[in-house]
């Protein structure tokens, strides 16, 4: 079925997609500067680094309305009020809402597009559903580590990477301030866990 752009479900759907992923950009940025304020950085630069794929994932559904420009859509929708003062909450907050849009949300508008005659935009809206679940396995990653008292404490001797000036450290706690920069621990992260490190071993 071949359904005029101007008229389609798929052309609420990705504004419905925008304004989702634009009030996630907004939230995760908040949470952020939340974590920086309880000095937990690396929970900080895990938002960051996620507000800013949302960002771009945005991007692509409102460059795929170009077509509508100078046109206003009307949607209606129900978003998340994701607010807490426990980082740990906020991350599980976030873990649900990203496994929500990888296994309802935009598949159902995938599906739409698809059924439409927008096969480009099913393929966008497949292809970040599955960004999503990353973003999610992600949140709910270090939303253990908070929980079991792990972020910066192991059973082992492991490596750790300050991120603030590379410094790897080993042992089984980080210490409560990097022995090179002297930011605070909330800096440190495990090395398989840091940045561009890949297999490196210290």
């Amino acid at each position: 079925m071949s359904v005029d752009f101007k008229n389609s479900v798929t052309k609420e759907n990705l504004m419905r997609a925008f304004a989702g992923e634009s009030q996630a950009r907004n939230r995760y940025t908040i949470a952020a500067s939340q974590a920086k304020n309880q000095k937990l950085h690396v929970i900080e630069a895990v938002f960051t680094f996620t507000a800013n794929q949302e960002k771009e994932h945005a991007e692509i559904f409102y460059n795929h309305l170009s077509e509508l420009a100078g046109e206003n859509i009307h949607i209606d929708g129900s978003y998340p009020i994701d607010i807490s003062q426990d980082v740990a909450q906020l991350l599980r907050f976030a873990q649900h809402n990203e496994y929500e849009e990888h296994d309802d949300v935009y598949l159902h508008f995938a599906e739409k597009a698809r059924e439409e005659g927008f096969a480009r935009v099913a393929g966008s809206f497949r292809m970040i559903a599955q960004i999503e679940k990353t973003h999610g396995d992600r949140f709910g990653m270090f939303a253990d580590l908070l929980e079991q008292n792990k972020l910066f404490v192991s059973d082992v001797e492991t490596a750790w990477m300050c991120l603030q000036c590379g410094n790897i450290y080993r042992g089984k706690s980080v210490p409560e301030e990097c022995p090179v920069c002297h930011h605070d621990r909330g800096y440190f992260v495990r090395l398989e866990l840091a940045p561009y490190t890949g297999k490196i071993t210290p």
